[in-house]
């Protein structure tokens, strides 16, 4: 991704009926679905990337500094492009009004909770079974935007969730990962902070753009692990290159580009819908642990992630309409 420069959006039609058939522009055919999902495959490489780095540099920054170190880069990044869209719009920076509460919400739940929490997970469990456990929260996002976001309760959804869900269990059953419970703790908090935040920010993002949303909750929840900066300081000082390295990786690019891409497709696509492409997460953090970490995966979490595959790819099934064809 060579800009984080937000295009010009377009507002984002909210169903109004109970029934998937009125989901938001998914289906135009000019081009927005297809660069919504493209955004989203971004963000599911490096989001899988992120637990692998996170476990990593675990070993030397504990959780609360590594998650200051990586919403403090990933504000630094976008900063400059936010200022840069803001001149060009001549427009307020802030929502306005009652329309900041979802922000400072998901900016202190998802920028700073979810990360502080996974941190701690990972110093638990490995990358690959915390990954298993975090995603249950497409699970938790359907029905968030059934209930919140009249978003629909399709048959295709949550049978897919169900299947990729069946597919995440098994995975887990394979895990070479230590079942601490004080980690598969942390990790379904973790699960419960990012799908209320994403609730919260698809609000938000009625009314402003992907990367004003994403510079906002990485400011609030800057703000929110400030605490943690002089026990940064001396970590950082005893820590070794490569593990100061990965925190500004997280901070670049799962955090700065990954959730920028994120709230671009969110933006254009019911959170119901999109959530379920998060189990993507869980497989490819399998496969990036098992090659730089050297946590083989078994059997059972090679054969789960197949079914977790289908799963995904069953909720995103869509019945074609009469006036289809």
């Amino acid at each position: 991704m060579t800009t984080l420069t937000s295009p010009v959006l377009e507002p984002c039609d909210q169903p109004t009926g109970s029934q998937t058939t009125n989901l938001p522009s998914i289906t135009r055919s000019d081009g927005t679905a297809t660069r919504a999902v493209l955004a989203a495959g971004v963000t599911i490489v490096l989001w899988a990337s992120a637990f692998v780095v996170i476990r990593s540099s675990g070993a030397h920054l504990s959780p609360g500094p590594m998650a200051l170190a990586r919403v403090a880069v990933a504000t630094l990044v976008l900063t400059p492009f936010v200022l840069r869209g803001s001149a060009r719009r001549a427009g307020p920076l802030l929502p306005r009004g009652r329309a900041i509460l979802p922000v400072v919400g998901y900016g202190a739940l998802w920028f700073a909770g979810y990360n502080v929490a996974l941190n701690a997970a990972e110093r638990h469990v490995d990358a690959g079974t915390a990954a298993l456990l975090v995603n249950i929260a497409p699970v938790l996002i359907a029905i968030g935007g059934g209930l919140f976001l009249r978003e629909g309760f399709s048959r295709p959804l949550f049978l897919g969730c169900a299947v990729a869900f069946g597919g995440i269990a098994l995975m887990a059953t394979g895990s070479t990962g230590e079942r601490d419970i004080l980690g598969i703790a942390l990790a379904l908090v973790a699960a419960v902070l990012y799908a209320s935040s994403v609730i919260m920010q698809k609000v938000t993002l009625r009314s402003i753009d992907a990367l004003r949303a994403t510079w906002l909750g990485c400011v609030v929840g800057t703000v929110v692990t400030l605490p943690f900066a002089g026990e940064l300081v001396r970590e950082a000082q005893g820590a070794p290159l490569s593990a100061l390295l990965g925190a500004a990786y997280l901070g670049a690019f799962p955090t700065a580009v990954a959730f920028t891409t994120w709230a671009y497709a969110l933006r254009r696509m019911p959170a119901g819908r999109l959530g379920p492409l998060g189990y993507l997460v869980t497989v490819l953090s399998v496969l990036m642990s098992w090659a730089f970490l050297s946590e083989v995966p078994t059997v059972p979490a090679l054969v789960g992630g197949g079914i977790c595959l289908v799963g995904v790819v069953f909720s995103r099934w869509r019945p074609r309409s009469r006036d289809e064809g």
